[in-house]
């Protein structure tokens, strides 16, 4: 099984199906010897009515009890045989299930860390998770099918040929009942598959709001939207368990005729073997044997029935990993350098134009047209953004990164001490370190732990709260002091006695530098020298605060909150 360390290899992404046989053809040994052990069991499962049926007629109707003894002896040698069977089998298969989930986990993660940045940007928080929690287990799931799965075909044709040395017409009922039973369950497979497409979806878009509404919550109750949004996830989640009972329901279907259909067909194959034990056809050991035969085929075809089941779930899943997986990061193309001088990004898609040296704020009724400005500022998104009249696609990406950044108020924050978590890979000097702690207003947060600056973080820093990790990642992007920040919403979980205290550091601490926030806190919108007033991705009004205020009544309804300016805003 893989470990930890061992690289995954390189997956087959030209489609679900090929995706999970890259599985397959990564274990070949254990997947063989799931194939061998599974097929060896249920053959062995067969073995005992013909076993059965040797010492009915060759021990006990002739009353030989030697016979019957040494036949009796047999039975007990297989059954405890095919019982360790049973149990490699399983051990053989979790391990081919655990490999090929590790496998999967360890790709997705690679990939994850290959997009980088970019990775919100391509893919939903939502879809990330479902594929995380759901989707990895559900592939691993589907890999039954080298095991049980031909292990089923071979005791299928092992028993038809038995079937066949008792009775041809039994034996051809047989061989021709069994595959009718799984073609009248392949059209319901087809219909679980795209039901559990949907589903997926849903669950995905589902997932996404529930992060946003867990990152946002403060944002939405200032702005008079968290009705709208709990109205907007009810709808989804009624949308979600509709669609849950669909798929419950064709599962039931699936599952029910997957053990149904197989024992009624050995009802009447039991009354047809009865009729022609009572003609003198066939013995009463045959007659228990067929009984027993037919039995033990109810296994495999309640196997092929699931094996179908979980196929056709894990090509819903395996599709959505090699989707993710197909994703590309961004690719460097730019070939000229920076401006030599600070100069004017701009953005010709919303109007907006950063000014060197100044201190920009960017208020929007939507945060996602505000961070798509950003993104396209930051040459995170294809775009006509330029940077001193020259198209930002064209320099080089790795100049672009040197002098913008993009400080996100959910950007990660590692498992570290804080001074690591603040400094990243570069040594930072003390004092620049408390400058950029005193700026973003965030010494009590140093004071509070037991070591300071020493004291380790947990993982995204679950042990601060939303209003200290916000202002840890403000320390984080001042503390690099880049010479253009670009940052979203860098103060919306904080109080307004803090923000009013950070807005006023944040001005001092950027002074001459270039700075665009997205905001719509009157406390910050109050010191930018200039304030971009977006409706529909569009500048809608340019000025200070003040002046939008008295003349943009829209504006004045977004930033101020007025009761009586809401339908306004509508």
């Amino acid at each position: 099984m893989i470990d930890a360390y061992e690289e995954p290899g390189e997956p087959d992404c030209r489609g679900g199906a090929r995706y999970l046989l890259w599985l397959v053809r990564c274990q070949p040994g254990r997947s063989l010897a799931g194939a061998v052990l599974g097929s060896v069991w249920m053959v062995l499962l067969a073995a005992t009515p013909y076993l059965l049926s040797r010492a009915i007629d060759q021990g006990l109707e002739p009353g030989d009890y030697p016979a019957l003894a040494r036949w009796t002896a047999a039975l007990f040698a297989v059954g405890a045989f095919n019982a360790w069977l049973s149990i490699m089998r399983h051990r053989t298969m979790t391990r081919v299930r655990m490999d090929a989930n590790f496998r999967t986990v360890k790709v997705i993660v690679g990939q994850a860390v290959r997009l980088g940045a970019a990775l919100h940007r391509r893919v939903g928080a939502g879809e990330v998770v479902t594929i995380g929690v759901g989707d990895v287990q559900t592939i691993s799931q589907s890999l039954t099918v080298v095991g049980p799965g031909v292990g089923a075909v071979v005791a299928y044709l092992v028993v038809a040929g038995l079937l066949l040395a008792v009775s041809p017409l039994i034996a051809a009922v047989v061989l021709l009942g069994l595959p009718l039973i799984v073609v009248l369950v392949g059209p319901l497979l087809a219909r679980l598959q795209g039901a559990e497409t949907e589903y997926r979806e849903r669950q995905g878009v589902l997932t996404a709001r529930i992060a946003d509404l867990a990152g946002g919550l403060r944002v939405l109750n200032g702005l008079g939207g968290k009705g709208l949004f709990a109205d907007a996830f009810r709808r989804d989640s009624q949308r979600l368990r509709r669609q849950g009972y669909r798929v419950g329901a064709v599962t039931s279907w699936v599952q029910a005729l997957g053990v149904g259909l197989p024992t009624l067909f050995l009802a009447v194959v039991t009354w047809l073997a009865a009729r022609l034990a009572a003609q003198g056809s066939i013995s009463i050991g045959e007659l228990v044997s067929v009984y027993g035969y037919v039995a033990v085929l109810v296994g495999p075809v309640a196997f092929w029935v699931e094996c179908g089941y979980q196929i056709s779930r894990g090509l819903v899943s395996a599709r959505r990993v090699v989707r993710f997986l197909r994703l590309e990061p961004l690719t460097d193309t730019g070939t000229r350098d920076a401006p030599a001088e600070p100069s004017a990004l701009h953005d010709p898609q919303s109007g907006v134009r950063v000014a060197p040296g100044r201190l920009i704020a960017l208020a929007c009724a939507r945060p996602a047209d505000a961070a798509a400005v950003v993104d396209r500022l930051g040459r995170y998104t294809p775009s006509t953004a330029t940077w001193g009249g020259v198209p930002l696609d064209e320099i080089s990406l790795k100049q672009v990164r040197e002098h913008i950044l993009v400080a996100d108020h959910e950007a990660d924050l590692f498992a570290e001490p804080l001074r690591s978590l603040l400094a990243g890979r570069q040594e930072r000097r003390e004092q620049d370190i408390e400058r950029a702690i005193h700026a973003a207003v965030a010494e009590d947060i140093v004071q509070g732990l037991p070591d300071g600056l020493d004291s380790p973080v947990d993982a995204q820093a679950r042990n601060l709260s939303g209003g200290q990790r916000q202002r840890v990642r403000l320390t984080r992007a001042l503390l690099t002091a880049p010479e253009i920040l670009l940052a979203v919403e860098p103060t919306s979980a904080l109080d307004a006695h803090t923000e009013a205290r950070v807005a006023e550091r944040l001005r001092e601490a950027r002074q001459g530098r270039t700075t665009l926030v997205t905001t719509t806190s009157p406390l910050v919108l109050d010191r930018a020298d200039v304030v971009y007033f977006l409706v529909d991705n569009k500048v809608e009004a340019t000025g200070t605060h003040r002046e939008l205020l008295d003349g943009e009544p829209q504006y004045r309804a977004l930033v101020a909150r007025d009761e009586d300016s809401e339908d306004v805003l509508r």
